[in-house]
């Protein structure tokens, strides 16, 4: 009897609290943010730039949108018959999205770390696009993936990945993740002058 009353009472307690709970005002998390727009021109540009340089990763854009920064990234690398010492990466606070825009290569991938070591924190890379993280010997358990242009693959934070084989290039759109917002952030005017000033061969990545 006693347990029916306290249900009956959390009952109403609830129904009474509900319309409370319906009538509050959901606040967007970035708060009046416009939307950034990046057109293929400018995608290309860095591409271009990439190839004609031999330079690795070049970060467009950095987003703030409230709870989480958005990056927005041009990756090219070439053929690669097999992987160097220590090639596996890691990144501690950022996911990856991998969208392929031309080329094939063979990636893996895997949580699990053979001899990690902390990446210096005076790269580039680590400073400007991923954050902290690691650089590995090898995965142990890894999953193999073959890319192809359309392919998109999701690489979550504290997750190892290296491309084992690269047919003979590959390049791929980087959206990055950032909820600690560990990384500074991109406009557009920033990328218009990095685009504009001399490239500095195998140093941008």
């Amino acid at each position: 009897m006693e347990a029916r009353i306290f249900l009956s009472r959390a009952m109403i307690a609830l129904i009474a609290c509900a319309p409370t709970a319906l009538a509050q005002d959901p606040k967007p998390t970035c708060n009046q943010c416009p939307a950034t727009y990046i057109d293929t021109q400018e995608i290309q540009a860095y591409a271009k730039r990439a190839m004609d340089n031999n330079l690795t990763d070049q970060q467009i854009r950095s987003v703030d949108v409230g709870k989480s920064q958005i990056g927005v990234g041009v990756v090219y690398r070439g053929k690669l018959d097999k992987p160097g010492r220590n090639a596996v990466a890691e990144h501690d606070y950022i996911s990856e999205v991998y969208h392929v825009i031309e080329g094939t290569a063979t990636l893996e991938t895997g949580p699990d770390l053979v001899g990690a070591q902390q990446r210096p924190s005076t790269l580039q890379t680590v400073r400007e696009f991923n954050g902290p993280g690691k650089n590995a010997a090898s995965i142990k358990g890894g999953v193999t993936y073959h890319l192809k242009p359309g392919d998109v693959i999701v690489v979550p934070a504290g997750t190892g990945h290296l491309f084992t084989h690269i047919d003979d290039h590959i390049v791929y759109l980087m959206i990055r993740v950032d909820p600690d917002k560990v990384v500074p952030t991109k406009d557009e005017a920033a990328s218009k002058a990095y685009l504009a000033s001399p490239p500095k061969k195998g140093s941008e990545q």
